[in-house]
């Protein structure tokens, strides 16, 4: 049966259903991958006793639902980020086939409709992966950044975008990235001023898009991380460090102070060049993830790129 012939709602169930499912996976990379822990192996566990999570409690948003949040090995409460993220890959899901209906109809032959639905879905949800992981340790994990740069470069064609836009944007991003704030922001400021992740984020989105899609995710995220600190500001609240960064610092001020003289050396070599270990409350130097800001952009530009092109042309050649 064609694709078209299919009602909206029947395919859009479906990628719910299918989102939800890898959203629950996501879980598990979002946990294991900043441990170095394999997301394959052992299988899903209770984070509180151990003890293995039974498939009938492993559902999508339907056994949190029924166990009312609690897990039924020991009663613990659940993260309320176990259902919110199934919630998002399931949205994500239906979000990606409404941008391939939309951009390339369903006339296409259909193996080139499911690639495009899959190869979208699959940056979507690595990049929520990659935005929750962020939040709570301040990485980007390579497998994600990099994946995702070697997965754009590959279907650029296949999506449309120019191939030499798309090698040429992505390695531009990283190496201007990284002088900028690994030679000159450090030369001005005694220390790098933006994790290389970041950089690695952004040779992803120029992969995907082009110079054009490059230079919107990087203002737009510029921008909306700058008006979130200064919102979280005005209301009284400071950015604080997240609480596994807190923990990786601590450790390595003990070993600047207690350990061997290797061990000194390292740690100070690390704290002097981590702008998190600074203690000042200074507002331009705001302790926040910029990678989530960066993911955002990329969304917007994936799901809403051609109304934002006509824009940015727009406002490049007003007349």
């Amino acid at each position: 049966m064609p694709l078209e012939e299919f009602p909206p709602y029947v395919l859009q169930t479906l990628a719910f259903v299918f989102g939800s499912l890898w959203g629950s996976f996501l879980n598990v990379v979002i946990y294991r991958v900043p441990l170095g822990m394999s997301v394959v192996r052992p299988r899903s566990r209770c984070p509180s006793c151990e003890k293995p999570i039974a498939g009938w409690d492993n559902i999508p948003l339907v056994s949190y639902i029924l166990l009312r949040g609690r897990t039924r090995c020991c009663d613990t409460r659940m993260s309320p980020r176990y259902p919110l993220v199934e919630l998002i890959g399931g949205m994500m899901a239906v979000g990606v086939l409404m941008h391939v209906t939309g951009a390339y109809g369903t006339h296409i032959p259909e193996w080139k409709f499911g690639l495009l639905f899959l190869v979208e879905l699959a940056l979507c949800l690595g990049l929520v992966a990659a935005a929750f992981i962020d939040m709570e340790h301040m990485i980007l994990p390579d497998q994600i950044t990099i994946g995702g740069t070697i997965v754009g470069l590959a279907t650029a064609k296949l999506r449309g975008v120019g191939v030499i836009d798309a090698i040429a944007s992505s390695v531009g991003a990283f190496l201007a990235i990284w002088f900028f704030f690994n030679v000159v922001y450090k030369w001005l400021r005694g220390r790098t001023g933006m994790g290389m992740g970041d950089a690695k984020l952004l040779a992803l989105a120029g992969a995907w898009f082009g110079w054009m899609g490059l230079a919107y995710v990087l203002f737009a995220g510029a921008i909306q991380g700058s008006l979130i600190t200064v919102a979280v500001r005005l209301t009284g609240h400071k950015v604080e460090v997240p609480e596994s960064v807190k923990k990786d610092i601590e450790e390595l001020r003990h070993y600047a102070e207690h350990g061997t003289d290797e061990e000194k050396k390292e740690a100070k070599a690390a704290l002097d060049n981590d702008p998190l270990a600074d203690d000042r409350d200074d507002f331009m130097q705001a302790a926040i993830p910029f990678g989530p800001f960066l993911i955002l952009g990329v969304f917007e530009f994936l799901f809403f790129g051609e109304t934002i092109s006509l824009y940015i042309m727009r406002f490049l050649a007003p007349w």
